[in-house]
């Protein structure tokens, strides 16, 4: 499945806009941290693009059943195994701890994107340019800022990315601004 074919998929399945903003935020990180492990990119991209793409079928009464869904709906779409794996991990109601470096990355990125985003949206300008990597990381410790954000999940980063902190946000937070026009940010 190419990215074309992946977009019209999920536009086919997700209709609200901010939803499919933060598959983008998702797919331009995940792509981000491909190029940085020298990784398959589109596996990486695509992963990162259709994670949630079950989301409006299970929420708000099925949440649990949210990314099992979505890992058949991929499988059934013929993805491969990385991918279907990635997507269902990504999902800590779930309690499966992913087993692939994009695994990994898929369950670390997800939160992370989120609170990259809220982090913008409380600037005077509204946009990632003006978003630094120690602005996040100071806005990590506010516990009552963008409360969605699962700090303990994205503090596995390092561990499960073998990063530092301030590098694994950095190359997400960059990734980000490379389509911050596509995320109106």
């Amino acid at each position: 499945m190419n990215r074309d074919q992946a977009l019209e998929l999920l536009n086919s399945n997700l209709k609200n806009k901010n939803l499919i903003k933060h598959c983008l935020a998702v797919e331009a990180a995940m792509l981000g941290l491909a190029k940085h492990f020298n990784q398959n990119q589109d596996d990486w991209a695509i992963a990162g693009l259709l994670h949630d793409i079950d989301y409006d079928l299970v929420v708000p009464d099925k949440l649990d059943q949210h990314s099992k869904l979505g890992a058949q709906m991929l499988k059934e779409a013929g993805l491969s195994q990385d991918i279907c794996d990635a997507v269902l991990t990504h999902n800590e109601m779930h309690g499966i701890e992913p087993k692939t470096l994009m695994g990994k990355a898929l369950h670390v990125v997800d939160p992370l994107t989120g609170l990259i985003v809220a982090t913008a949206l409380v600037l005077p300008s509204k946009k990632l340019a003006d978003v630094k990597t120690e602005t996040i990381i100071n806005r990590m410790g506010e516990k009552s800022f963008a409360k969605g954000a699962n700090r303990e999940i994205i503090n596995k980063g390092p561990e499960f990315l073998d990063l530092a902190f301030e590098e694994f946000v950095n190359i997400v937070l960059t990734s980000m601004q490379e389509i911050s026009s596509d995320l109106g940010l």
